[in-house]
């Protein structure tokens, strides 16, 4: 259970790195109100954007135009306000707000307002209770004020100056009695609380303090509700529900003065009185105050009160809810569950980058030319996606405002974006560092195919033509144990830089580098129609950088080296072989082993490649000569080609080389015998060195050992025994029947100042 954990988590590791870091930080960034005025601009188009609802017949509005100010002057005199009063008292309207402050008498005609006053029970005069605006708080009609029927006219505003709360109460937690009397009720909810007694309708105070009217409890807003941070949330505040625009009969003071009016237009509605004359300056922003860029006229404070009003009204009388907000919590979950959708996206479709399948040189010899456009078609697919879901994100959040929920939008936006661009990023640092690592041992185009095909880094197992090139330093053993270990080191990654870019430069895939050995497979993972050229055309090549590899490792006073090549091209599988927490890619076979076999015959400085490599490559390779060896497992002789170069278009040749051979003045007595392996494979037997050159000799000996057999010899000179030289028998004709060449593989450096000395008395 627990590896499958371990698996999963790793198998989905960019996911859960990127989206809790990135929910985790859109979270920090919401709760510091960076966020807050972007989400109120979503909130407001959202508000634009929402079915505007009926006008509502329950509520009318007595404009104070600029006519009227002209007509009647401002402030009104008490003369007129009091019969513009009592004309709409005489229609029997249900409750009356008069949004203008009247706390002291103006003109003649103050007897008979107070009058009114007295006499109009349903009538609610207005005080501002709080200073806002550059206006310091302002008192009420001391008359109503004595009769209580005082509400106030204050409205809450955000940082923008957008009204998007109402108040219902400026007073604390607001604990209704039942007659409904609360002092400090704004002015919507007041004249509200009048009309709904003609409904039965009384006022409540639930155990938490809430207003409740009838069925509908109204949850004041607290400090971070929806998109808010640290608001200033005294009083009872609500968010404001709009339900759109000019949805009241307006009808100027003029026209109702001057009985311009139908009887029955007041009757059993709400009627509020207040300014819409520009000069007074009593105008509010609201979401409605931009449309498409384009600003708009600001909304009327006494509008204001009668949406509020309306919007307590439908959602008592109609069951429309108030618009209500996720908790903080759940907030939290909403972020972070976008954060980890933007990861998905991406992290899903991080391998599906082609939908080309073969991976077959085309026509025009040009590898990539069918797939140019894919991983931009796959960069579209992918920003679509995320596209696609951010707009779901969008249409979900209306949709729920629709239903009067309002749920963030930018915070999970922001997460479902950044999460997203975190993983490519994670994926883009991983494919770096990946390309970086594969860069070292495959081009840049096998590397680019990797990283850019859905079965790229999936490598399946599957058999497949293949040609393996198997490469090994003749004598390294004996090299490395005559020097220091930092020097063996400085040597082997000295011949290693050069023989591996030499590998890339032909498209070869190396598999494997284990000390002084080299595996290299060309046609896996890409298969191309020149993979057997190309292996012969490397093979020589790297023969032809070991000019190089000497000529650095002579400035550094380090020993030459000689490398032996063996090619062979057959079916074999290849894919992931290993275990969950170590595994490789690498091919098995016997066209495996029979590629090992090959380079173990050859020597110093030579390619040999087999029969189907040969078949292959015939018209344009260059071969020195061809032999025979018997090898282990196998029935019958195996024909083995030395090559000595290639053709067009790769035109790569080995140079010419003369090993001329000494013939010393006294033969040197030895013995030697066959090995299998590094074993013994046979008795020591008697012989005498004829001839000597650099890299080799002449033997005569009492048994010829097999083409391609490798030795061990003993040397008796005058005085001392030279042991541990190591050749291979080479395939050479001589005139002396009984004598037979061999190369040296591996010499100490005894013999190396035995032979220097042999050559120089002849």
């Amino acid at each position: 259970m627990l590896k499958n954990l371990k698996r999963t988590i790793w198998q989905w590791r960019g996911v859960l790195i990127a989206a809790p870091s990135v929910a985790g930080l859109v979270v920090l960034v919401r709760f510091t109100g960076f966020l807050q005025p972007f989400e109120w601009t979503s909130l407001d188009q959202y508000v634009r954007l929402r079915p505007a609802q009926p006008a509502d017949p329950r509520i009318a509005i007595v404009s104070i135009t600029e006519a009227d100010i002209q007509t009647y002057g401002f402030p009104l005199p008490d003369k007129t306000l009091a019969e513009l009063l009592i004309k709409i008292k005489q229609q029997q309207p249900r409750a009356i707000g008069l949004d203008l402050y009247r706390d002291l008498p103006v003109g003649a005609g103050y007897s008979t307002l107070a009058a009114v006053f007295k006499s109009t029970p349903n009538l609610v005069g207005t005080q501002k209770v709080v200073g806002s605006r550059g206006i310091g708080t302002v008192a009420p009609p001391p008359v109503l004020d004595e009769l209580g029927q005082v509400a106030a006219n204050d409205f809450v505003l955000d940082s923008d100056g957008t009204l998007r709360r109402g108040l219902l109460s400026i007073a604390g937690s607001c604990k209704l009695t039942c007659d409904g009397v609360q002092e400090h009720l704004s002015l919507a909810l007041a004249l509200s609380l009048l009309y709904l007694q003609a409904e039965g309708i009384q006022p409540e105070s639930t155990a938490e303090g809430h207003i409740k009217l009838g069925q509908t409890e109204f949850v004041p807003f607290e400090a971070n509700d929806g998109s808010y941070v640290r608001a200033e949330a005294s009083g009872y505040q609500i968010l404001m529900n709009y339900q759109g625009r000019d949805r009241f009969e307006v009808i100027s003071m003029s026209q109702v003065l001057q009985g311009k009016v139908a009887p029955n237009l007041f009757r059993d509605k709400a009627v509020l009185i207040g300014s819409t004359a520009e000069s007074l300056n009593d105008f509010f922003e609201t979401p409605y105050s931009v449309r498409w860029q384009q600003r708009r006229h600001p909304t009327p404070g006494v509008e204001l009160h009668a949406e509020l009003m309306s919007q307590v009204l439908s959602s008592v009388l109609q069951q429309r809810p108030p618009i209500r907000t996720w908790s903080e919590m759940q907030e939290c979950l909403w972020i972070i569950a976008w954060a980890f959708a933007g990861a998905l996206i991406v992290w899903q479709q991080r391998f599906a980058l082609h939908s080309v399948q073969e991976k077959q040189i085309s026509p025009t010899g040009n590898y990539f030319a069918s797939r140019l456009l894919t991983p931009q078609i796959q960069s579209l697919k992918i920003f679509l996606s995320l596209l696609m879901a951010g707009g779901g994100l969008v249409v979900l959040t209306y949709l729920a405002f629709l239903q009067s929920v309002w749920i963030p939008v930018v915070p999970p936006f922001l997460a479902l974006t950044g999460s997203a661009i975190a993983v490519t990023a994670y994926l883009a640092q991983s494919a770096a560092e990946l390309r970086k690592t594969l860069g070292r041992y495959l081009t840049n185009e096998v590397v680019a195919n990797l990283l850019e095909t859905p079965e790229g880094l999936k490598l399946i197992g599957e058999k497949r033509e293949i040609t393996i090139l198997m490469c090994d330093i003749r004598g390294f053993t004996s090299i490395s144990e005559q020097l220091p270990p930092e020097q063996v080191v400085q040597l082997l990654n000295m011949y290693l830089d050069i023989i591996t870019k030499v590998i890339q430069q032909y498209d070869g895939t190396i598999n494997d580098i284990t000390g002084d050995g080299i595996v290299v497979f060309f046609g896996a993972p890409l298969t191309k129609a020149d993979d057997p050229q190309r292996a012969v055309a490397c093979a020589i090549a790297m023969q032809r950088a070991m000019e190089t590899v000497n000529n650095q490792a002579q400035q550094l006073h380090l020993p030459t080296l000689e490398i032996g090549i063996g090619i062979n091209t057959g079916e074999a599988v290849i894919g992931n072989i290993g275990s969950e927490e170590l595994a490789k890619y690498t091919a098995i076979g016997s066209h495996v082993n029979l590629a090992a076999r090959i380079e173990s015959f050859t020597v110093g400085g030579q390619v040999f490649i087999s029969q189907t490599t040969y078949d292959a490559v015939q018209p344009v390779v260059q071969i020195e000569g061809q032999t025979e060896a018997f090898l282990k497992g196998v029935g019958q002789a195996v024909p083995l080609y030395d090559v000595s170069g290639i053709g067009e278009p790769y035109n790569v040749f080995l140079p010419k080389e003369q090993d001329s051979f000494v013939t010393l003045k006294a033969a040197i007595a030895l013995k030697y015998t066959i090995l299998e392996g590094k074993h013994l494979a046979g008795e020591w037997l008697p012989g005498t060195l004829m001839q000597l050159s650099r890299k080799g000799a002449e033997i005569n000996g009492i048994k010829i050992p097999p083409s391609l057999s490798n030795l061990k010899l003993q040397l008796f000179s005058e005085s001392e025994i030279v042991d541990d030289i190591y050749a291979k028998v080479i395939h050479k004709e001589t005139e002396d029947k009984a004598s037979f060449y061999i190369r040296f593989t591996t010499l100490p450096r005894q013999a190396e100042d035995l032979f220097q000395t042999l050559c120089s008395d002849r």
